[in-house]
């Protein structure tokens, strides 16, 4: 089943500032599909038309397989979760104050406990009932991921959900991410970070000024823009002396075809330290497609 499909999807802010030119991509249900661009891409305007936000876009939207026209309900908001950019909280109310009101929009049955979505984010307990003003910037994330969470989402959408987290709160987001999709959740995600996007996405989109560059799987992409070189570091003392012995052996390296190692080494060396493929991260690809880098 599609969750998400996007045909000819325009958007303007005025007759002067055209954000969206004709994007076209679908999302599976039970995949993370990863929408990626530096700041002022087009990113957050796409997800801000897909949840109802932005209204008078051109083309077609459709999700759970209906246009968005119709789809924009109380059922319909009843089975997405959101993620903000910008947590959106009640500053004066305290993380569980803010959970239980956000639950009360929803159905009994699919809330889960606020407590217990906190525990699992790792939230500090001594600031539960404290009030969010008091939070650091990755307090605040961790809450707000609970409150998109809180309903147990058939469709997730998630923007830069890794912004202000610490190494570690970055992997817990990612593991809890994975889990959400384990159990058959459909995740949207916008952000700029590409080690994100490659770790967790099924498939990704680059956008660049409100157009979508390329669409694949992450490998799929760094496997079609390789140069499918080899670089091997290693050690080798020369025409003569032992080679076991010599103190003087040198420090070498040199980069080869992958097809050249089928037969092994070829090359005289003593001691082989390291082989590392030259495949492009991510980012060098999106780069590649774009000419643009993540922060212009």
């Amino acid at each position: 089943m599609r969750m998400i499909e996007v045909k000819d999807l325009t958007f303007s802010y005025g007759k002067e500032k055209q954000a969206l030119h004709g994007l076209n991509f679908t999302v599976e249900k039970g995949e993370i599909f990863g929408f990626l661009g530096p700041n002022g891409s087009g990113k957050s305007t796409t997800q801000k038309i897909l949840t109802g936000i932005l209204k008078g876009h051109g083309g077609r939207a459709a999700l759970f397989g209906k246009d968005i026209s119709e789809t924009h309900t109380q059922d319909f908001f009843q089975k997405i979760g959101v993620l903000f950019e910008f947590p959106y909280l009640y500053a004066n109310l305290s993380a569980l104050d803010n959970l239980n009101y956000f639950s009360s929009f929803y159905p009994r049955e699919n809330v889960r406990d606020p407590e217990e979505l906190l525990e699992m984010l790792e939230f500090k307990r001594d600031f539960l009932k404290k009030p969010v003003s008091s939070y650091s910037k990755g307090m605040r994330q961790r809450v707000s991921m609970a409150r998109a969470l809180i309903s147990s989402p058939e469709l997730l959408f998630l923007d830069e959900p890794i912004s202000g987290l610490d190494p570690s709160g970055a992997v817990l987001f990612r593991r809890i991410i994975e889990e959400e999709r384990q159990k058959g959740t459909t995740v949207f995600l916008t952000t700029h970070n590409m080690v994100d996007a490659d770790l967790l996405c099924d498939r990704v989109a680059f956008i660049s000024n409100g157009q979508i560059a390329a669409l694949d799987t992450p490998r799929n992409l760094k496997e079609q823009n390789s140069s499918n070189q080899i670089e091997v570091e290693y050690l080798y003392h020369g025409e003569s002396g032992t080679a076991l012995s010599d103190p003087k052996k040198e420090r070498r390296t040199k980069t080869l075809d992958a097809a050249e190692l089928e037969h092994g080494f070829s090359f005289p060396h003593d001691e082989i330290l390291s082989v590392h493929s030259q495949e492009p991260t991510l980012e060098d690809v999106f780069i590649r497609c774009t000419g643009r880098g993540l922060d212009g």
